[in-house]
């Protein structure tokens, strides 16, 4: 199967390095999310695997091949980078209509992912009318058209309902399962831990994490334990005894970082203290994901003091 290949990725704006000696893959059979800041390189990485500009140094290969020299390169990787390319004179399916006769896609896929997208009612309306969201599904039928072995989007979900979301969720992790390559670049951590196996992390152009979502967030985000008691000084007590810094919160709750549920259920019962509610906080993506980029945010705003 195809895959997306980045070796020693270069990219410089005269004298501003976009891309900084940039290795990953992106293999076949799960979805990879594309993660970083504003203005870590991540459209211009997505730009370089699609030839859309020149790579200072490096490559940036689709199945081993650059992308200029793919014949009907619908046919091998479909792409989503701007919503807003489709001309807004054009219905829909003219526009899809376009894009399969100039990769010898049979016409009959057009109607296909029209339907797939959700589009077929609105197919013969002008794209100008289309709104956001709409727009969104018309590039993602478009990457989908000649049925590609590699998919990549660039926030996909960017106007989308949550209908459209969940849709999206579905259509990615189907993809993958039919053993194609899915790179997703997008901003919503919380969307992204939901469809993502595997994460490619930048920062200033540099690779800071090429590593399975799970280990990702388990190696920078310790799991806790969630507990409640109507005795918080037997339970505090019982706690501290065995070394716990237990964290009282203001709705009542306590939390014990850096430990496992089995052994503060064990010690609780042991105790005697009676236990209202007992779970395991397992880190998020979001809190891995702020751990490792805090240092390579280009724009960051500064708190305003009250």
């Amino acid at each position: 199967m195809t895959s997306i290949e980045v070796q020693d990725l270069i990219k410089e704006f005269g004298t501003r390095r976009a891309v900084d000696h940039l290795t990953f893959r992106v293999l076949p059979g799960r979805v990879t999310g594309f993660l970083g800041p504003n203005g870590a390189g991540k459209s211009t990485t997505m730009r370089l695997v699609l030839g859309l500009d020149r790579p200072t140094a490096g490559t940036a290969t689709v199945g081993g091949h650059a992308y200029a020299t793919l014949r009907e390169p619908l046919r091998h990787v479909g792409a989503l980078l701007d919503a807003q390319d489709a001309h807004g004179s054009r219905t829909g399916r003219d526009h899809l209509r376009v894009l399969a006769a100039s990769n010898r896609i049979p016409p009959g896929r057009v109607d296909e992912v029209l339907e797939e997208t959700g589009l077929a009612p609105v197919a013969r309306h002008r794209v100008r009318t289309y709104s956001l969201g709409m727009r969104q599904r018309l590039g993602i039928a478009a990457a989908l058209l000649g049925d590609p072995e590699v998919v990549m989007l660039d926030e996909p979900s960017n106007g989308l309902d949550p209908e459209g979301i969940i849709w999206i969720r579905q259509l990615l992790r189907r993809l993958a399962k039919e053993g194609r390559a899915v790179l997703v670049s997008s901003h919503l951590m919380n969307e992204t831990a939901s469809f993502a196996d595997h994460l490619v992390v930048l920062g200033r152009g540099r690779l800071l994490a090429d590593t399975p979502v799970r280990e990702f967030i388990h190696a920078r985000v310790q799991p806790s334990v969630r507990i409640r008691t109507t005795d918080a000084t037997a339970l505090k007590s019982a706690l501290a005894g065995h070394g716990h810094d237990a964290v009282e919160h203001e709705d009542g709750h306590w939390t014990v970082p850096h430990a496992r549920v089995d052994d503060i259920g064990r010690l609780a019962s042991a105790a005697g203290v009676p236990i209202l509610e007992l779970s395991t906080q397992e880190g998020t993506l979001e809190q891995a994901y702020l751990d490792l980029t805090a240092s390579e945010t280009e724009f960051t705003a500064q708190p305003q003091e009250a």
